[in-house]
Parts: C-alpha cells; structure tokens; sequence
C-alpha cells in the first residue's frame, strides 16, 4: 500500500478518535489533528534525511501515537485495523497510568528502546512538536521540568535517528526563552 494511503487511513481513525473527545491542541482552540499532522510532517522530513527509514510504518505511528493514551482506542482496535506491529508501537508510545507518575516516562522510554528506530522518532518527533510555547498558566517550575524531560529523552532516544535529535536539541535550546517568562 502506497503511503499516502496509509496516512490518509490513518489520519481519518485518529481525527475521528480525538473528535470524539472532543480534544483540542493543549493551550489552543485548535482540533486536535494538528498536532497528529505535525508529528507526522516530523517525521516525513526525517525520512528524507534518514537512511533505511521505513516511512510507512512510522508515518501511521505518528498519527496515531496517542489514540491508545488519549481516547478509548483499545491496544485489540489498533491491532485489528493497522496490525501488531503499529499496535506495539502505539502501546510504547503510551504511559502506563498504573505506574507513580514519576516512573511513567522511563517505563515508556524502556518500552521505546525495545521496538525499531521509527519508533524512537517519533516519540523525538512528538517532543519536537510539544515545545511550542507553553500554555499561559504554566508556572516556571512545570516549564523548567517539561525542558527536562525533553533532555531525557533526547539522552536515551538520540541514537534512534540523528536528524530528530539534532532537532530535538535545537528545540529544548529553544525553549529555555519561555522557562522564566
């Protein structure tokens, strides 16, 4: 199947998925389906600038990265409609909400490191993509930790496509303008 199929199918789950939420981009009135479209526009970029990149498989993940986290998409819906392979992706892409808060994050990263390189890009694509300016009523604390953990991920994702981390870099650089404002 062409890609562009791919993520035409794809884009119509998650955006009928987040609209039903009715979930927005966070501090925005926007729908939801641009930050999809970002992270996938991400990650499209790093496929030109990356070797051996599987492009179809890690343009359905982008998409559809947070509908297990985000709506009531079950990991057997994913399997069902795109296969194992994007189901597995999506679920490391999910934080476990079993798990404290803190260990959230590292347990998903470990889960990350498990499945192939796309998927390491796109959660470096997801973060690039978060480091927008932050919402209004973030205090300087929750915007100096959100910078954190972008580092972190940077540390343990960097390997995973050199393109996304130099971005990801220059992005957390970035971000520091907004920390103390």
């Amino acid at each position: 199947m062409m890609v562009q199929q791919l993520y035409q199918e794809a884009i119509k789950f998650a955006t009928t998925k987040h609209m039903i939420k009715g979930q927005k981009v966070p501090g925005t009135d926007l729908p939801y389906v641009v930050h999809l479209s970002n992270v996938a526009m991400e990650i499209i970029i790093a496929s030109f600038n990356s070797d051996n990149f599987n492009l179809a498989f890690a343009v359905q993940v982008a998409l559809l990265h947070d509908t297990i986290e985000d709506t009531s998409t079950d990991f057997t819906e994913l399997e069902y409609k795109f296969g194992i392979e994007i189901a597995n992706a999506v679920s490391a892409l999910t934080k476990n909400e079993m798990l404290p808060k803190e260990q959230q994050m590292h347990d998903s990263l470990n889960r990350i490191k498990q499945l192939q390189a796309e998927v390491w890009a796109v959660k470096l694509a997801d973060r690039i993509t978060n480091l927008q300016p932050p919402s209004p009523n973030w205090n300087s604390e929750k915007k100096l930790n959100y910078q954190m953990e972008a580092r972190i991920i940077l540390r343990e994702l960097k390997e995973g496509n050199n393109y996304l981390a130099k971005r990801l870099e220059a992005k957390i650089e970035e971000y520091g303008s907004y920390i103390n404002n």
